[in-house]
C-alpha cells in the first residue's frame, strides 16, 4: 500500500497558496461556515482578478476576502481595491504575526489561526447594483458546480447530497 503520493489529483488545491496562507484560509472558512455562508476559494472574476475567498450569505450578501500573510504581501497588492465592484463588503484574512493596523479601516477584518478565526471589524456595505449581483451570483454557482463536479470524478465515485 502506497503511503506517499506524490501526484495532487484533487482539482480543488491549485497549488498557488503558501501554506500560511492555507491556514490563514482554512480558519476563515470554518468561520464563515458556522455562519452559513457558501464559500468558494479561488474565484476568477469578470475584471480578470482572482477573489481568495468569495461567500453567498443566507440573505443573498457577497462578500470577498483577500488574505494576506505578511507586511510585504499587503504593500505589494494594489489590486484589492477593484474588488469592491464584486461585492457587498470587502474583508482581509490574517494571522496573529501580521500587524492589523496595517489594513485599511474601510474593510472588514478577520483574524484566523487555521482552526477557527475571529471578526475582528465588520466591513462597511456597499450593495451591488442588481445586474452585477446577478452576474457574480452564476458566475459563482457555476463554478461551484463545476468543482463539485471535477472533485466527484477525482474521487470515482458520486456524492451522496446528504453529505455536503
Amino acid at each position: 500500500m502506497t503511503i506517499l503520493n506524490v501526484y495532487n489529483n484533487n482539482p480543488l488545491i491549485d497549488g498557488r497558496q503558501s501554506d500560511r496562507a492555507m491556514l490563514v484560509r482554512r480558519g476563515t472558512q470554518i468561520l464563515l461556515h458556522e455562519m452559513r455562508h457558501a464559500v468558494l476559494p479561488e474565484l476568477s472574476l469578470a475584471s480578470g482578478r482572482r477573489a481568495d475567498l468569495i461567500t453567498i450569505s443566507e440573505k443573498g450578501e457577497i462578500w470577498i476576502i483577500e488574505i494576506k500573510t505578511s507586511i510585504e504581501d499587503f504593500r505589494v497588492d494594489r489590486k484589492w481595491p477593484e474588488y469592491r465592484l464584486h461585492c457587498d463588503r470587502l474583508f482581509f484574512a490574517t494571522h496573529k504575526d501580521v500587524p492589523l493596523e496595517i489594513f485599511p479601516e474601510d474593510c472588514g477584518l478577520f483574524l484566523s489561526d487555521g482552526y477557527g478565526a475571529h471578526m475582528i471589524r465588520e466591513a462597511p456595505e456597499h450593495r451591488l447594483a442588481p445586474a452585477t449581483r446577478k452576474s457574480v451570483t452564476l458566475n459563482f454557482s457555476r463554478a461551484a458546480a463545476q468543482r463539485l463536479l471535477m472533485a466527484e470524478w477525482a474521487n470515482g465515485k458520486p456524492f451522496d447530497v446528504d453529505d455536503i
